[in-house]
């Protein structure tokens, strides 16, 4: 039996996982992802030239510089989920507009038909009317006695009773035909209407892999444009396009981002008002932005290339070091308008960071964007924004924008200043309210922490509105349990990472102060703006970190909520202040987990908010608890204090006498499904790979 080599299949051929395309005498592998497959070529056929740097090597194998990044697949898949989820609302609006329209085009042409008919109805009788008229004339004239007794005894075709009735029967006859079913009365059925456009950019497309994803799995996308400046880049896209079978579907096309979305905008300035009223436009009803590093230098054209009235824009910012970072704070600056925090929440930050220089952006052009799924994931951030033109919602814009002022240095605490209020007010009727946008009071706090006296630093502005909506998480989930994990291989991942983004979203507790209107829609604010980091918060007490159902029950024992943070494992997201934190902190180091006075530096934050100062001496290597014998608290406080948080300033109850119980079981949550919340990194050097070349 002799062995015999496979065949090489061809740009063509059917395309399947893992076969050899050869194609202008390089050779490919191809890869699959979801329904896509795109070709990758082989390290024989991307040799350096003699002379050149060889290409980099790890455990893994070749570095893969071009074509296709694995990391990414979980940000692939939600993205196709997240278009569908939105997609299928917005076909289904816009199947009811096409509807709408089409009775109206029925009924016009109906009313049109019905105004001819009787205008021929009047003619005829008119003309009938003449012909007796003339009769008469001529039995006067001598006419002979037949015609005479005829006009004698009138029936009712000549009489003009007779004439009207006749006319009337017609009209009768033409309005019952015209009320037959709409289908029948124009030139094709409502079940024959043309599907509804739903256009997508891939305004940096690389390989084409998103574009061909989006062509196979989402089915009523009718137009995906994949665009790219690099030559190569469009060269891999067609190919794979065409290994795909997708020529049809998808517009390849070579330019700058920025430039291909602004021409659409100029294209679109040409529509008459008409084909604007039917919803007819140049703009894309998604944009997807998934570039190397930030996407700040397209949010300006990519806010107005998609669709004013609901469009979705998709924004990937890789540049973690920058956001998430305060290395690089003239450069966070520069790119998304604001000054990054320094501490554990950083990330989320960055995440509102770049939702104010979208939102900024927008507010330019009269736009309003809507948060529907902002998160931050290993070592990027992947945003999805509805854009919407109102000039109301705009207004609210400075009142969702606040400065931070940040304890970093210190214990880590946080307070929030909004450079406008949005203040509701009653109208002189007393029947409802209006909003009015008023000037913020001085600084909501001192330079100095009030927890540890340590100075603050300034961050910001950044957004403080909600980073999710509830319905589209939802939305996204309910899709799930009927996705093929072959297809959507992170789903597991998903629905544990998109679960807790859902359990964030908590609503303010008293039901009187949710939105009620569409401007406190507009004015509604994100009530507890950062996470906390437990493990930080026992780190400047140099204590042991109580686990998450520990500090659960406590919470919840004094009557507060809380849960998790998407963005790190070990977080916590709560509607407590950091005065009830810290007393929480203080106690179970007295309760459960006692310290030893000399790791606490004198002077630090941790030494001030265990309030050693105001202790007795204890010895060197005593227990902290003895220190707290005597009074464990800042002493006498108000029954209420007034904390800014991110919904404003809000009472909140100290509770000192309140007893602060650490229950297990109380913290536990029941009937929970495990969940995959957080990644793992899968192998070494897990991260962005380096940026196409050749």
């Amino acid at each position: 039996m002799s062995d015999t080599v496979a065949p090489m299949a061809t740009l063509d051929s059917a395309p399947a996982a893992g076969q050899k395309v050869i194609h202008e005498d390089k050779t490919y592998t191809t890869v699959k992802e979801g329904l896509a497959y795109i070709l990758v070529p082989d390290a024989a056929s991307t040799k350096k030239e003699k002379g050149k740097k060889a290409q980099a090597v790890n455990d893994a194998g070749p570095v893969q510089q071009v074509f296709y990044n694995p990391i990414q697949q979980f940000n692939r898949d939600l993205t196709v989920l997240a278009m569908t989820a939105y997609g299928e609302e917005v076909i289904e609006k816009k199947r009811i507009v096409q509807a709408k329209q089409f009775k109206q085009r029925v009924e016009k042409k109906r009313k049109a038909e019905e105004k001819k008919k009787r205008l021929a109805a009047a003619a005829a009788v008119e003309a009938e009317g003449d012909g007796e008229n003339k009769r008469k004339r001529d039995q006067e004239d001598g006419g002979d006695s037949e015609a005479s007794n005829k006009a004698a005894r009138p029936d009712e075709a000549t009489s003009p009773q007779g004439s009207r009735a006749h006319a009337e029967a017609i009209e009768g006859q033409n309005t019952s035909q015209s009320t037959a079913p709409a289908e029948d009365q124009d030139t094709g059925a409502k079940n024959d209407l043309p599907r509804p456009r739903f256009a997508i950019l891939d305004a940096l497309s690389a390989s084409g892999l998103r574009a061909l994803r989006f062509a196979h799995e989402i089915p009523f996308a009718t137009t995906i444009t994949a665009n790219d400046l690099d030559p190569s880049a469009v060269e891999a896209i067609a190919r794979n396009v065409r290994h795909n079978g997708l020529q049809g579907r998808i517009e390849v096309t070579q330019g700058n981002a920025v430039g291909h979305m602004y021409n659409k905008i100029a294209a679109n300035m040409g529509i008459s008002q008409e084909d604007r009223d039917q919803g007819k436009t140049y703009k894309y009803d998604v944009v997807d932005l998934d570039p190397y590093g930030t996407a700040a230098c397209f949010f300006d054209a990519a806010v107005q290339a998609v669709r004013e009235d609901g469009g979705l824009l998709c924004v990937t910012c890789t540049d973690a070091g920058v956001w998430a970072s305060n290395g690089y704070a003239e450069k966070a600056f520069a790119l998304y308008g604001g000054i990054p925090i320094k501490g554990w929440h950083s990330h989320e930050a960055g995440l509102r960071l770049i939702l104010n220089g979208i939102a900024t952006t927008a507010s330019r052009y009269g736009l309003t964007i809507e948060p529907l799924l902002s998160l931050s994931i290993d070592f990027y951030a992947r945003i999805f924004v509805k854009v919407t033109k109102s000039a109301a919602a705009v207004k609210f814009a400075a009142g969702k924008t606040m400065m931070v002022y940040n304890c970093d240095a210190g214990c880590g605490s946080w307070t929030t200043q909004y450079l406008l209020r949005n203040k509701a007010s009653p109208n002189k009727t007393g029947s409802g309210s209006f909003y009015k946008h008023q000037m913020s009071h001085g600084p909501t706090a001192d330079q100095t922490c009030e927890h540890c006296g340590t100075k603050t630093h300034l961050a910001g502005p950044m957004y403080g509105g909600r980073l999710h909506n509830p319905d589209f998480i939802k939305r996204i989930l309910d899709k799930l349990p009927n996705a093929d994990t072959s297809v959507y291989g992170t789903t597991a991942r998903i629905k544990g990472m998109l679960t807790t983004a859902l359990e964030e979203h908590m609503e303010v507790a008293d039901p009187s102060l949710r939105p009620q209107t569409r401007e406190d829609k507009y004015a509604e604010l994100e009530p507890y703006p950062f996470y906390v980091s437990m493990t930080q918060l026992a780190s400047t007490l140099r204590s042991a970190t109580p686990s998450e159902v520990v500090i659960r029950s406590a919470l919840q024992g004094l009557g507060y909520r809380v849960t998790r943070s998407h963005c790190k494992p070990g977080s916590i997201k709560t509607d407590a202040p950091f005065s009830v934190l810290w007393r929480i902190m203080r106690e179970w180091i007295r309760k459960k987990s006692p310290i030893k006075v000399e790791n606490i530096k004198p002077g630090s934050a941790g030494w001030r908010i265990l309030q050693l100062d105001q202790a007795k001496p204890a010895a060197a290597g005593e227990e902290a608890a003895e220190a707290f014998e005597k009074d464990n608290d800042t002493g006498d406080v108000s029954a209420t204090e007034e904390v800014a948080g991110g919904g404003g300033k809000q009472k909140v109850k100290e509770a000192e006498e309140d007893e602060i119980v650490f229950d297990e079981k109380l913290g536990r949550e029941k009937n929970k499904e495990k969940l995959v919340r957080y990644q793992m990194n899968p192998r070494e050097n897990w991260g962005p790979m380096n940026r196409a070349r050749g």
